[in-house]
């Protein structure tokens, strides 16, 4: 298996037994589907999805899953408190302008919220920075700048004081080393590649 595919692979596993069977699910940023589509298989979850890019949208469509083009602040704000079982941000705070709110109005709407990124701590990245002096590149991040799509990259450690000073309890989490699939149980900020979040409101 391909090591993107493996990547995929695991994190998706994960990401599928924090979900409960029939459970609604939102995905925020859901790209070409490939989550959805697993989840619908594998636990008849009822999905949807949303993304600005069109031809990421019409992917979905091919995929049988339903997934609206359009702004994710926008479409949540259409529905009710706990609407959705669970919201799933898998890889897109990095990407957006607004993390705290997308992760405050994801809670309104979600009884839960997955958050999977790649952290920005892991330490290839450091030595790349500190040594080479150039933007990271290695198992964890693997294109070149010009390629490069995350425009707020983010560590374990901001995530989890993210997480204290925001008053959101986190209820699981998994870290992984950079090789994606081996867990990472000690000093998850310099040597995870990976890390998950199930995360709740506090007092719930």
């Amino acid at each position: 298996m391909q090591k993107t595919a493996i990547k995929r692979t695991v994190d998706m596993q994960v990401m599928a037994d924090w979900v409960e069977p029939g459970a609604r699910i939102l995905d925020l940023g859901c790209g070409r589907g490939v989550l959805l589509e697993f989840l619908a298989q594998t636990k008849g979850a009822k999905v949807v999805g949303v993304d600005m890019d069109v031809d990421k949208i019409a992917s979905c469509v091919r995929r049988g899953v339903t997934a609206y083009q359009g702004d994710m602040m926008g479409f949540m704000k259409a529905f009710p408190d706990g609407h959705f079982d669970r919201v799933i941000c898998s890889r897109t705070l990095e990407e957006i302008a607004e993390p705290a709110g997308v992760i405050a109005e994801a809670l309104r709407v979600g009884r839960a919220l997955t958050v999977g990124f790649v952290n920005f701590g892991y330490w290839k990245n450091r030595v790349d920075m500190a040594w080479g002096g150039r933007k990271p590149r290695n198992a964890v991040y693997t294109t070149t700048w010009q390629t490069s799509r995350p425009a707020n990259p983010l560590t374990v450690a901001d995530f989890e004081d993210f997480c204290a000073q925001a008053g959101i309890r986190i209820a699981r989490r998994v870290h992984l080393r950079g090789d994606w699939q081996s867990p990472c149980t000690f000093a998850p900020n310099f040597f995870a590649g990976y890390a998950l979040y199930d995360l709740v409101r506090s007092g719930a």
